[in-house]
């Protein structure tokens, strides 16, 4: 399966958006409905073929809605072409209707082989070596539990050891939420037609759906453009999105038009990820970079990245106001604990934050520390600060269970920066930002790997972001460019080597390159 993916569009909808488009499409264009389902059918059969060139036999299992009515067309059309296809029906063909029957009557009139679906079995008995499945049962269509018929057809999908070609959305999985229902298809590959759903690239989505293509199935631009249209529900966003934002330096320019990031952190013992935060900063093009951390830390720091400023909270001489007074951006959190020591240099930023207009960036325990502190909580909530919590730390300022956030990415995440205020990401697979209040306010950046689930990732992030910030990006700019950055920086890393034993520092040498599209 050597195939280049197109790239994705960057509107997302949800479904109902979706099912607004399509109607869009019926009524004010007068396209006809059967006639996507054909263009929709066509398009999954030609990627069915460029995909597995050499598949002898093509196993399609259709449900009851428009999701099997896609089935039966392509089930039709392979037969036209002269392709082995065979149809496992879940749904009595006197029960179908609408555009569903019609596409059952299309495969019928090209005498396509079928039968009822009755149990597991079934499956792994009719695949052989070269056979391709379709998974053309639920679509979109679900937003229950998977049960009966249709759980055990899933399972079988998922045990026969065949390559899986899913219409639309992968049955089972809520392309909403990225969420499975219960059980869920596995797909090499989703073929996703008219709106590219906002569920199959976050979450447990991306588990499900292998390689996404899309298809708008030749619809004009002014289904998604008129008054009419639904406004896409999130934009997706890519390492495109620094290109205009990260134009060339003015060649009279010097440190101090570059911007001051602060960095905070590094209790005893955790040293380590303030300075990879610190030096990410420097990396990501700040002017200068003071870390404020252990006094312990100095040497460690000044080693590994001598351009760094260290203020150790020890000294007798510190003088952290005045440091931070001199900063256009702060970050603080990285290796911060929760000690005494944590708590009241958290305190001291947020009193600075409160106070002037120097923005900031949380993280870490210093997320933590907001979540357990009932008076730093009530004084805390402001509209000048970036959040940047992973699931654990978002629930924890929320107030719930992480799998109540993982079961609905999008409304955890809403909810926190409405509670919270300023700009907030969701960390994770597909992670997501928000801005209450700006237009196309939520985002979901499609870069970034597995690999990347590592200690210290977090903390480069961090240092990322701060660094823009204090270069002058809006709060919402600078953490979506550094989301985008980030994520880039770890697959150009992963190319060297793969995903495992990947590290934050490895991010390193990609940043520089990242920061300065204007030289490719």
């Amino acid at each position: 399966m050597n195939i280049p993916t197109p790239p994705l569009p960057n509107d997302l909808y949800s479904v109902s958006q979706v099912k607004k488009l399509e109607q869009l499409a019926c009524k004010r264009q007068g396209i006809n409905s059967f006639q996507l389902m054909k263009n929709a059918g066509a398009a999954a059969l030609k990627l069915t073929k460029k995909a597995w060139p050499k598949a002898c036999e093509i196993l399609i299992l259709c449900g009851s809605g428009n999701n099997g009515g896609d089935g039966y067309i392509i089930a039709g059309l392979a037969k036209r072409e002269g392709l082995d296809v065979r149809v496992l029906q879940l749904c009595r063909s006197n029960d179908l209707k609408g555009d569903a029957k019609l596409a059952y009557d299309f495969a019928c009139s090209h005498d396509v082989s079928m039968q009822a679906f009755t149990n597991l079995s079934e499956i792994g008995k009719k695949v052989g070596f070269d056979t391709i499945i379709i998974d053309a049962l639920l679509g979109t269509g679900i937003c229950r539990t998977v049960s009966g018929h249709y759980r055990r057809a899933i399972e079988g999908i998922n045990s026969a050891g065949c390559p899986v070609l899913a219409l639309d959305v992968p049955s089972g999985l809520n392309a909403d939420t990225g969420k499975p229902t219960s059980q869920a298809v596995a797909a090499d590959i989703t073929i996703t037609f008219i709106g590219m759903k906002q569920g199959l690239l976050t979450g447990e989505g991306l588990d499900y759906c292998g390689r996404i293509f899309f298809e708008k199935l030749d619809l004009p631009d002014s289904i998604f453009e008129s008054n009419l249209s639904p406004a896409p529900s999130a934009q997706r966003i890519d390492i495109n999105l620094t290109k205009s934002h990260l134009s060339p330096r003015k060649k009279s320019s010097h440190k101090k038009h570059h911007g001051h990031a602060v960095v905070i952190g590094g209790d005893h013992g955790f040293g380590g990820a303030v300075i990879l935060a610190a030096e990410a900063a420097l990396r990501s093009g700040s002017g200068l970079v003071s870390l404020i951390t252990r006094s312990e830390h100095r040497s460690a720091a000044l080693s590994k990245r001598p351009e760094l400023m260290i203020f150790g909270t020890e000294d007798e001489d510190a003088d952290l106001e005045s440091v931070l007074a001199r900063a256009t951006a702060i970050a603080v959190g990285p290796g911060l604990g929760r000690s005494d020591w944590s708590k009241k240099l958290l305190q001291l930023v947020l009193t600075l934050n409160k106070a002037s207009s120097i923005p900031i960036v949380v993280d870490a325990d210093a997320l933590n520390l907001l979540s357990e502190e009932l008076d730093v909580e009530r004084m805390a909530r402001c509209n000048n600060w970036i959040l940047t919590p992973h699931v654990g730390e978002a629930a924890r300022l929320l107030g719930c269970s992480i799998e109540e956030v993982q079961n609905d990415r999008f409304a955890a995440l809403r909810k926190l920066t409405t509670e919270w205020g300023g700009a907030c990401l969701l960390k994770g697979s597909g992670s997501l930002t928000c801005n209450i209040g700006v237009s196309h306010s939520m985002c979901l950046c499609s870069e970034g790997n597995a690999g990347m689930a590592s200690a210290g990732m977090g903390d480069v992030l961090s240092g990322i972001i701060v660094s823009l910030l204090g270069q002058g990006f809006s709060l919402f700019d600078a953490l979506n460019c550094g989301v985008c950055i980030h994520g880039k920086a770890g697959d150009l890393a992963k190319e060297f080597g793969g995903e495992r034993g990947l590290l934050a520092s490895d991010l390193f040498p990609h940043l520089r390159e990242l920061v300065n599209p204007c030289l490719k």
